[in-house]
């Protein structure tokens, strides 16, 4: 009995013992970076834990995964699993008050609209509320950088920009003309009747069919209401009655909230022009100050970039010993201030704790979306400052440092923000190591850009690239976007399905984190063309002067996308409608409510869209079939869903070759000049 009860003693210990080591990471089998690889294993070495080992310890809910987990009242959570047997006859699974998993999967993928859609649009309200500081004069640090992109949005808003004078026709002033256009944005938040204006800035078809449909947004703010009003216990139970607002409040986000922060961004901060940039943790110097600045709205962000560079802000820096300022992003901020001023990106969603790791982050700047608290307990370990400046995201940690950022002192916030990461200069605690790895790019496009690309100062269109889609050099169109998710290898799909795409002739799009993974695998130069595409597109970028991926921005930005693909539809000789054309989307990590949005409204908008890893809804086959293939029946575009990157690839190129040869032009011909004629008939064909 002795012996026995030592055995048992001795396994207990084993046990507790292997408890406490905690579960590491793999750093290869983690991310194919090798520079987020370097920085992994220091961190294992330091003793400090980032989102790549908390993946490994926690395993995620598989319930959760399947959508049929329901807590929108105190009788849940109610778990409706999918198992082998339910296939077997009808669906019986209910929560405690009958409800089905259609309804619970459709209730929470609804929700998660809502949340994604508050996201973005609440981003753009903050983005009109500083234009109308702009337009009042209340501010004399913002002003408007690109009238002409004022003069161009203005009509979507029913705003003159000219007047009849004694029978002559004058431009109006501009500032009128900004705060016009500055109350009418606003009042797309909350106006109490008629429909949102930039809805008629899609296709003629396309909007008919919303109209018809039903689901024409009334304005931002209600659609997410109503959809938290619907989902409550015991309200909308219908599937595809919730599908259908899902559909109008995501609508609201990307051809509202989404569409109007970016159009005011580029009014205020300049409309993006192709810039060469670099990319990846490297770009930190150690004998620099460096700071990086994380989140999603580039408000405050355009006061660091500007006082940073100021000379009083670099004299100061020098007098601590530093040779000048670093700035890096992080995220969708990082990705506005390298849109516009070509900032380098320092990493994806992913590597913000990384970051901090080098050593050499004298201060993290957020502001809201996509921040891990973990920054803070990952700052502790070092000396960095982290800083929080949004009224609605602050942390609890007490080492992190809040400074309230406002419009009408913007400039006197971020040189204090400047200030205090100089100052830490000298507070480094360990010894640096910043990974030496970085990757030159050319970031900066726009619909605007695209046009000049296209065909110069005088002729800019998209003809060019309609004509090269129509001749076959150009198979279509794949817009690829979204975020890391650290249930997957670390930027290995996202590189994995454009490489595929490009390969394949279809040119890519992008925004986002895919946007910087691109960029440091050295995917966004002209010269990647001759080595990763195939012979029609390589021939293209290489006679426009362009990367096979364009890099268009922040998630916001998605509706450059939108856009461009109006631009595509108009061009002519591809159709009538979004629906028409040789594209598709993709987003290979998704990780936030933000993508589902973005997800719905480019399905809504006539577009195919492929997510990878899983999708919440695999645990309702009814209302997932539903989402995969009738919604194609009703906008013209569907879900999908594919975790094996190159698998997802082809899904995408399979549904640009249906289109292709829907219209006629999947046979390769070579390129021809045509005049007008000859297009009027490829347009009515």
């Amino acid at each position: 009995m002795a012996e026995l009860k030592k055995v048992v003693e001795a396994k207990e210990a084993k046990e507790v013992k292997e408890a406490k080591v905690p579960k590491l990471a793999d750093p290869v089998g983690a991310s194919i970076d090798i520079a987020t690889q370097e920085m992994i294993r220091r961190a294992q070495e330091l003793g400090v834990e980032t989102v790549f080992d908390r993946a490994v310890s926690m395993k995620p809910c598989n319930i959760g995964i399947q959508g049929t987990c329901c807590k929108n009242c105190a009788m849940g959570p109610c778990r409706l699993p999918l198992t082998k047997s339910d296939g077997d006859g009808p669906d019986e699974r209910k929560g405690l008050c009958g409800a089905t998993a259609n309804t619970i999967a459709a209730r929470n993928f609804a929700r998660m609209v809502a949340a994604g859609a508050s996201a973005h649009s609440d981003h753009g309200r903050g983005v009109a509320e500083v234009f109308m500081s702009v337009a009042k004069k209340e501010t004399n640090d913002y002003k408007i950088k690109d009238p002409q992109k004022l003069i161009a949005i203005a009509p979507n808003f029913d705003v003159a920009t000219t007047v009849e004078v004694d029978g002559k026709t004058i431009d109006r002033d501009l500032n009128e003309i900004a705060l016009e256009v500055a109350e009418k944005a606003l009042n797309e938040w909350g106006k109490s009747s008629g429909e949102l204006r930039y809805l008629k800035r899609a296709p003629a078809p396309l909007y008919e069919r919303w109209k018809k449909l039903g689901v024409l947004p009334r304005n931002i703010d209600r659609e997410t209401v109503e959809i938290m009003h619907r989902t409550h216990m015991g309200v909308d139970q219908d599937y595809k009655n919730l599908v259908k607002q899902c559909t109008r409040c995501s609508l609201a986000d990307g051809w509202g909230g989404s569409m109007i922060a970016t159009d005011l961004q580029d009014v205020m901060f300049g409309t993006p022009f192709p810039l060469q940039s670099e990319a990846n943790l490297g770009i930190m110097k150690e004998d620099h100050v460096n700071i990086i600045i994380h989140g999603h709205e580039p408000i405050l962000s355009e006061m660091i970039v500007a006082a940073s560079q100021s000379k009083e802000m670099i004299d100061y820096a020098k007098t601590k010993g530093a040779k000048g300022i670093q700035l890096g992003g992080i995220c969708c901020t990082g990705n506005e201030i390298l849109q516009r001023h070509g900032v380098p990106p320092a990493g994806t969603f992913l590597q913000q704790e990384l970051a901090i790791i080098t050593g050499a982050c004298d201060a993290m700047v957020v502001d809201v979306q996509c921040v891990f608290q973990n920054l803070a307990n990952v700052a502790k370990c070092f000396h960095t400052k982290l800083i929080t400046t949004h009224p609605i995201a602050k942390m609890e940690q007490e080492n992190v440092i809040h400074i309230e950022f406002d419009e009408h002192h913007a400039m006197d916030d971020a040189k204090r923000i400047v200030s205090m990461a100089i100052d830490n200069f000298t507070n480094r605690r360990v010894e640096v190591m910043i990974p030496r790895h970085k990757a030159t790019q050319i970031a900066g496009f726009s619909v605007e850009s695209i046009k000049y690309h296209l065909g110069g100062t005088f002729r800019g269109d998209y003809y060019t690239l309609n004509d090269n889609i129509i001749n076959g050099r150009i198979r279509g169109i794949a817009g690829v976007v979204g975020c890391n998710n650290a249930r997957t290898r670390h930027n290995e799909a996202h590189i994995a399905i454009v490489k595929e795409l490009i390969k394949n002739d279809v040119i890519v799009l992008t925004t986002g984190c895919n946007g910087i993974a691109c960029a440091m695998e050295g995917l966004l130069s002209p010269e990647t063309a001759a080595v990763f595409c195939g012979p029609g597109l390589a021939e293209v970028c290489e006679t426009v002067g362009i990367p096979p991926v364009l890099h268009l921005g922040s998630c916001v930005d998605n509706s450059r996308i939108l856009l461009a693909a109006t631009e595509v539809v108009k061009a002519g000789g591809l159709g009538k409608d979004i629906c028409d054309l040789p594209a598709a989307g993709s987003a290979p990590e998704w990780m936030s409510e933000k993508a589902i949005s973005i997800g719905q409204y480019f399905v809504a908008s006539g577009v195919y869209t492929v997510f990878g890893l899983h999708l919440p809804m695999s645990g309702a086959p009814v209302f997932q079939d539903y989402m995969f293939n009738e919604l194609e029946k009703i906008y013209g575009g569907m879900w999908d869903c594919e975790a094996d990157p190159i698998k997802h690839a082809h899904k995408m190129i399979a549904h640009i070759d249906k289109k292709r040869k829907a219209l006629g032009i999947d046979k390769a011909r070579e390129r021809v000049l045509m005049d007008m004629a000859d297009r009027q008939k490829l347009e009515t064909a």
